[in-house]
C-alpha cells in the first residue's frame, strides 16, 4: 500500500503556513489608515476571503495585540504591538538614512529633505539644513502636495498613469504661476521622471525655490523621497551637480538597505 511521504506532508504544511501568513498580512494592510476600524465583513470584502476565515485570523492577531477592538460591535483596528514595530522600523530607517543626508548636504552645502508618502501628501520626516546663508527650511512633520513638489513627483513617477489619476485626480490647485494644474501635462512630466529617475519642481510649489527629488522604498516597502530644495538662481547654476550627487546618494542608500535586508 502506498503511503504519502513525510517530506510531502512537510511541504503541504509549509505551504499552508505561508498562506496563513500572507492572509494575515493582507488583513493588516486592509486596516492601514482605518482609525475607526473595520468590521469582519468589510475586511473579508477587501481581502477576498470568507468571513469565517477572516474571523479565525483576526482572533489570532488579537491574541498577539496586533489587532484590538475598535468598537463594541465587532470592528477591529491595528493594535499597539504592530504600531510599536512600525515606529521602530521607521526610526531605524531615519537613523540609517541620516548619514547619507548629511553627506549629501555637506557636498552641496544645501538643505536635504527626507519625506514619506501618506495617501496624496508628503510628510517630512527628517531634514539636514544647508550651510548657505540663503537657504530653504521646512519643519519635520510638515505636509506638502505630491503634484507640485520634486519629491512628490518622484514618487508619482513610480506609479502608472491610472494610479496617478486615481490618487490625485485630474485638476490641481495653482500654488504659483508655474504649477502644473492638469493631469495631461503632469503625466508628460512624469514620463520624463520615469526615464531619468529624477524629478524637478521649478517654482511650482513656491516662487523663488526650485528642487530636485528622487524616490525609493524603506525596508517595510513604504515609499520615501529625498529632495534638495534650492533658491532658484543658485539651482539654475548648479542643477547638474545637484542631480549627480542626489542620484549617487540614492544608489548608496539603496545599496545599504539591500545589504541590511540580505
Amino acid at each position: 500500500m502506498n503511503r504519502p511521504s513525510r517530506q510531502g506532508d512537510n511541504r503541504v504544511s509549509e505551504k499552508s503556513q505561508v498562506q496563513v501568513i500572507a492572509r494575515a498580512a493582507g488583513i493588516l494592510r486592509s486596516l492601514e489608515d482605518e482609525a475607526h476600524g473595520l468590521s469582519l465583513s468589510q475586511i473579508a470584502q477587501r481581502v477576498g476571503l470568507a468571513r469565517s476565515t477572516v474571523q479565525r485570523i483576526v482572533a489570532a492577531l488579537e491574541s498577539e495585540k496586533l489587532l484590538i477592538a475598535a468598537s463594541p460591535n465587532g470592528r477591529v483596528r491595528l493594535g499597539p504591538a504592530i504600531l510599536r514595530l512600525a515606529a521602530s522600523v521607521r526610526s531605524d530607517f531615519v537613523q540609517m538614512a541620516r548619514p547619507f543626508l548629511l553627506r549629501l548636504s555637506q557636498e552641496l552645502q544645501e538643505t536635504v529633505d527626507l519625506a514619506t508618502v501618506k495617501k496624496d501628501q508628503l510628510i517630512f520626516i527628517d531634514q539636514v539644513v544647508g550651510s548657505q546663508r540663503l537657504r530653504t527650511e521646512s519643519a519635520v512633520g510638515e505636509t506638502f502636495p505630491l503634484y507640485c513638489t520634486a519629491n512628490g513627483k518622484a514618487y508619482l513617477g513610480t506609479l502608472s498613469d491610472d494610479q496617478v489619476a486615481a490618487l490625485i485626480g485630474t485638476h490641481y490647485e495653482a500654488r504659483t504661476p508655474h504649477t502644473i494644474t492638469e493631469l495631461t501635462p503632469l503625466l508628460a512630466d512624469l514620463a520624463t521622471v520615469r526615464k531619468t529617475g529624477i524629478a524637478f519642481d521649478r517654482e511650482e510649489h513656491t516662487l523663488g525655490i526650485c528642487a530636485a527629488g528622487v524616490a525609493l522604498h524603506d525596508p517595510l516597502g513604504n515609499s520615501i523621497a529625498i529632495s534638495v530644495p534650492v533658491p532658484t538662481p543658485r539651482f539654475q547654476n548648479r542643477q547638474g551637480m545637484i542631480v549627480e550627487r542626489l542620484l549617487a546618494a540614492k544608489r548608496a542608500l539603496q545599496t545599504q538597505m539591500d545589504a541590511k535586508a540580505a
